[in-house]
């Protein structure tokens, strides 16, 4: 699971949750006694506004600060095939103004404000904003959001979708096209969800759909998604209770009604077999190995095993891919696991940064060997305790950012439909067995449902063979 990380205190916690945090900081330490997940709760409120707004309401006066998130839920997924990026677009369009602001100001109102953790964040199932500010300014921050998700398209004019239709091209060419790895993950990823599926793709959309994209296009596309009744406004921190809810309706109470576009349920798909690809590196890159699977989608139990060994296999200098890639094979530069929990269906990847000299097929053979066991022989039960401490001490930890807790809310909201799902969601970890880890990379991670990369520049395909 992936949540987007704050920075700032909020929501207290027990002494004694607070006593786990301290003592599992990092990986390898983890704490001497387990967290009592079934008394952490969060406290909040949820309500509709008729317009179809979503509102979730979490006060915490310790600070006088308070974050204010809004999710739109549009991402990647809702793009048509051939106008890919059009969600990532609007992080950039959604801060040139709107009718009652004028152009520039909105980023500079909260910058003179004091806001901190103050931006945008695209996926494939979501599009979120937020911003975390001294508690005077929340009228500000309403007022702004407000007006760009009722005015935006009175100031969208050509040029602006222009100018920031470059820059988003721009940070293609810097994230994508010229980075070190850039084009071989996004080669990677389109084997793993290749067209027509809804995940495949960039976020950040392609050259090609950009350039064909006209400003009618973007207007049709925020007036489907960027709808009250397709939104949900998260506000976390130093508030009065009763004074928030007038405010609330008095900036987006008023906007239209709408109907949250209907959307067809994507469903999950096996790779019946499995996908090799080579792909060309600029020559001073290192090789790059990339695995990838289709796994459960975000919340399930099987989810939770993943997250359990993923931190078994890359986290911290005692897991197994780093001991066996980096400690002691000394056949890479740097490995990492991970699940990226996506509503329908979520992925499993595995990617390594092979030493000078290494060949990729080396790195590859290594991974496979150690999934190879872990299949066979599963995972021991102390490390199935220790990454179900560390995850679940890092979640109960986020809790003190109110940046954090606002996202999680969210999060929780979205895919669960509950914001009131982390003694759930904790409970997923505290179920997870080794003998669910081993059924999880027996049957999900298995070779035949693989995809696989070897990334190599010119001049390293030269001197590995040697």
């Amino acid at each position: 699971m992936s949540i987007r990380v704050g920075s700032h205190a909020g929501l207290p916690i027990s002494l004694v949750t607070l006593a786990a945090v301290a003592l599992c900081a990092a990986w390898p330490l983890w704490p001497a006694h387990a967290i009592d997940t079934a008394g952490i709760s969060i406290a909040f409120e949820k309500y509709t506004l008729p317009n179809g707004l979503e509102v979730i309401l979490s006060r915490n006066p310790r600070l006088p600060i308070v974050t204010v998130n809004l999710w739109y839920h549009v991402g990647a997924v809702d793009e048509h095939p051939t106008r890919t990026g059009f969600a990532h677009l609007f992080e950039h369009m959604m801060f040139q103004g709107s009718a009652h602001v004028a152009p520039g100001q909105h980023l500079a109102l909260l910058e003179r404000a004091g806001a901190s953790d103050l931006n945008a964040s695209t996926d494939f199932d979501r599009t979120n904003y937020f911003e975390t500010v001294p508690s005077n300014y929340l009228e500000t921050v309403l007022w702004l959001e407000s007006d760009r998700m009722g005015y935006l398209l009175d100031t969208l004019t050509a040029e602006k979708f222009g100018t920031q239709r470059e820059v988003v091209k721009n940070e293609r060419r810097q994230r994508v096209e010229n980075a070190a790895y850039g084009s071989a993950e996004e080669a990677a990823w389109m084997k793993l969800f290749p067209p027509p599926h809804p995940y495949a793709g960039n976020v950040i959309g392609s050259m090609a759909d950009l350039d064909a994209a006209t400003v009618d296009d973007v207007r049709g596309f925020f007036r489907e998604y960027y709808v009250p009744s397709n939104a949900t406004l998260t506000v976390v921190g130093d508030f009065d209770p009763l004074w928030i809810k007038k405010a609330i309706t008095h900036y987006f109470g008023t906007l239209p009604w709408r109907a949250a576009p209907q959307r067809t349920p994507i469903a999950p798909a096996r790779i019946e077999q499995a996908v090799s690809v080579t792909h060309s590196l600029r020559s001073n890159t290192l090789p790059l190995v990339w695995f990838g699977w289709r796994s459960p989608p975000a919340l399930t139990a099987a989810d939770a095993a993943a997250d359990i060994l993923a931190a078994i296999l890359s986290e911290g200098s005692s897991s197994r891919l780093y001991e066996r890639l980096v400690r002691e094979g000394r056949l890479a530069q740097s490995v990492s696991a991970h699940q990226q929990s996506l509503a329908a269906q979520s992925a499993f990847v595995i990617e390594a940064v092979a030493r000078p000299g290494v060949a990729p097929e080396q790195v590859q053979s290594a991974i496979a060997v150690e999934l190879t066991q872990i299949r066979a022989q599963g995972v021991t039960a102390a490390e199935v305790e220790r990454a179900r401490r560390v995850i679940q001490t890092r979640t109960v930890a986020s809790l003190q950012s109110s940046a954090r807790l606002a996202d999680r809310l969210q999060f929780y909201n979205q895919y669960a439909g509950d914001p009131n799902y982390l003694s759930k969601d904790l409970a997923r970890y505290e179920a997870v067995t080794p003998a669910d880890v081993e059924q999880f990379a027996r049957e999900v991670l298995s070779p035949e449902q693989s995809v696989s990369l070897r990334g190599m520049g010119t001049d390293q395909r030269e001197e590995v063979g040697k």
